[in-house]
């Protein structure tokens, strides 16, 4: 099998530049970030990724679950994503382009349009529900529907 390396056990880390200047930090290197003493044994190296690859799908499974059921769902899933992302290529690329995104939406976030927009939108939403609350309670009082005794 060709690793792209010359030395024995030793595979080619190949380096993701994409969306980046030249003038910023360079990227981490993409690949196993096992031990050296790991990466040498082939068989040991591969027992490593099968290990990472199961914990982090045990993680990414709990976090899908948590979608439905009571936890934080998507921060479990990004952090088994981040466990994989320890060991394998396109687990570092999904995560790099995750971590672009949320990066890109929080500026959006920030920028001062939208905050009014958000800010005011808030507002118009808080008047409705102070107004049905309103209603509610001129209609009803404060009696709970449920606890209504002349129906």
């Amino acid at each position: 099998m060709n690793t792209g390396s010359n030395k024995p056990g030793e595979a080619a880390v190949a380096e993701d530049r994409t969306g980046t200047d030249d003038a910023a930090t360079p990227a981490q290197a993409l690949g196993s970030r096992a031990p050296d003493f790991i990466k040498a044994r082939r068989a040991l190296h591969l027992s490593w990724q099968v290990g990472v690859f199961i914990v982090g799908l045990a993680v990414v499974a709990a976090g899908a679950a948590m979608l439905v059921l009571p936890g934080p769902g998507w921060v479990v899933i990004f952090g088994g994503m981040a466990i994989w992302a320890t060991e394998f290529v396109w687990a570092q690329l999904v995560l790099r382009w995750t971590k672009r995104k949320v990066t890109e939406a929080a500026q959006r976030a920030l920028d001062p349009k939208v905050r009014r927009r958000n800010i005011i939108l808030t507002s118009v939403g808080l008047v409705i529900v102070a107004a049905l609350a309103g209603v509610y309670l001129w209609k009803f009082g404060l009696q709970l529907p449920w606890k209504i005794e002349d129906q």
